[in-house]
């Protein structure tokens, strides 16, 4: 529903904004553009073709640059910054958090990122570097630097001063944090409690000593599944010393869980999650050729099985007919499997111990859809072709490829992963490869056995 909300107000704005530029109302595009949110402007340059969003960024005044590329993807804002000169990105990137940063940067070309750091003062080469020094997908790379730390001796009295001549707080800070002299987390204040607290307290009076910590190396993926299961809106991230480094906010675990959504389904089709829907004709093409090529290496490699049963299927052509009933069936069976195990993989269900249990259930849902299938198409073939042998052999071949359907979509994104393989990326080109390649084998095999 939001999501169409959003395509519509896209379409909307885009299609005044259009007709304002055909126009040459270009002081009516500047001033609709910043009284835009920088969200909203974003989602109108996605939407918008490669020379339409070059005219609409020219119209933006500098000063909101680095607001709006925080919001764009991957694509479209690498696109961008390709075509601004150093000084400009520089100025563009000054304001933004340490972990919209570091997602800018890791993302560019090496040419133009170290282009971008050579034009940067001593400081802010200091605080890029910092923000790349960590590892994509980690609690490092999406942690915020902007934390307020107490000492655990001074009074709820002094804190609440500090925190009025300091004027506001970091955006969604729920808690403060209390560290000793050498910047070791000791433990958490809720900003509620300190309200409620008496002045002459001490901060480690009303304390709690018991948070949890995540560490700055923890994969983001299981960052998401702890906001998740203990309803987090802040997490303090601290190094292998247990030093304060930054902190989690649930607008940046929302980001993450939307990306990894978004990953998945488009990694299924063998496309890039972040892709400009309007990039160039030649890149889009590159990147999906890929993908094409694996997807044809795959069918070259069940038509060679066709192949070693010519002699049968031009004795019988009827095999022709029914030959791809087996494959596919298994094909549809195996998806179910993999989706599912992926989906309890991202969730944190499957683990080495549940693994063997959860292998020997879907085998067992193998076997029965298999033995209820197979009964079905018999029944069906049998009945149509008049032929009860051909029946049997089809629903001989139907268990047989439910089964490793079953097995292959349930071990699959297991080894993948510990292969360091994304399984939703590769895990249903390699599926459908070992149900085209078993179905067939299975039913022009067995046909060949007791029908020719």
């Amino acid at each position: 529903m939001a999501e169409a909300f959003e395509s519509k107000f896209a379409q909307s704005q885009l299609r005044t904004l259009n007709a304002a530029l055909a126009n040459g109302r270009f002081v009516s595009v500047r001033k609709l553009l910043h009284e835009l949110p920088p969200s909203d402007v974003a989602l109108i340059l996605e939407s918008s073709p490669t020379k339409t969003r070059d005219e609409l960024w020219e119209l933006i005044d500098s000063d909101f640059h680095g607001d709006i590329l925080e919001e764009l993807s991957e694509d479209v804002r690498n696109g961008i910054i390709t075509k601004m000169k150093p000084h400009r990105v520089v100025d563009a990137l000054e304001e933004m958090d340490t972990d919209d940063l570091a997602e800018t940067l890791s993302s560019l070309p090496d040419e133009v990122l170290q282009g971008i750091l050579h034009s940067m003062d001593a400081q802010d080469r200091v605080r890029a570097e910092q923000a790349l020094s960590y590892g994509e997908e980690t609690a490092g790379f999406i942690m915020n630097t902007d934390t307020i730390t107490l000492r655990p001796d001074v009074t709820v009295d002094v804190v609440l001063r500090y925190i009025r001549l300091k004027g506001e707080l970091p955006e969604n800070t729920d808690t403060l944090y209390v560290v000793n002299r050498t910047d070791n987390l000791v433990g958490v204040v809720p900003v509620a409690r300190l309200l409620t607290a008496a002045p002459e307290d001490k901060v480690s009076e009303v304390m709690d000593e018991e948070a949890e910590a995540i560490p700055v190396n923890m994969p983001d993926n299981e960052v998401a599944s702890l906001f998740e299961r203990y309803n987090w809106l802040s997490a303090p991230v601290v190094d292998d010393k247990y030093r304060l480094v930054g902190r989690i906010t649930i607008d940046d675990v929302v980001d993450i869980i939307r990306e990894d959504a978004e990953h998945s389904m488009m990694s299924m089709a063998g496309l890039d999650d972040e892709e400009d829907t309007f990039a160039p004709v030649w890149k889009s093409t590159q990147r999906r050729s890929v993908w094409l090529g694996v997807n044809l290496v795959t069918a070259l490699m069940a038509a060679m099985v066709s192949d070693l049963f010519e002699a049968t299927l031009s004795q019988l052509a009827v095999l022709a007919i029914l030959n791809s009933i087996v494959p596919s069936m298994g094909g549809v069976a195996g998806n179910q499997t993999l989706t599912l195990v992926i989906r309890g993989m991202a969730l944190g269900h499957v683990n080495p111990s549940s693994s063997r249990w959860l292998i020997s259930k879907e085998l067992a849902i193998g076997f029965l859809n298999g033995m209820i299938w197979a009964v079905l198409i018999a029944s069906v073939i049998a009945i149509w072709k008049q032929n009860l042998m051909l029946g049997a052999i089809i629903a001989f071949a139907m268990l047989i490829n439910m089964l490793a359907a079953a097995v292959a979509g349930a071990t699959l994104p297991i080894v993948m992963k510990k292969m360091k393989i994304d399984p939703a990326l590769a895990g249903s080109v390699i599926l459908t490869t070992i149900t085209d390649v078993v179905g067939i084998f299975a039913f022009l095999g067995t046909a060949t056995l007791f029908l020719v």
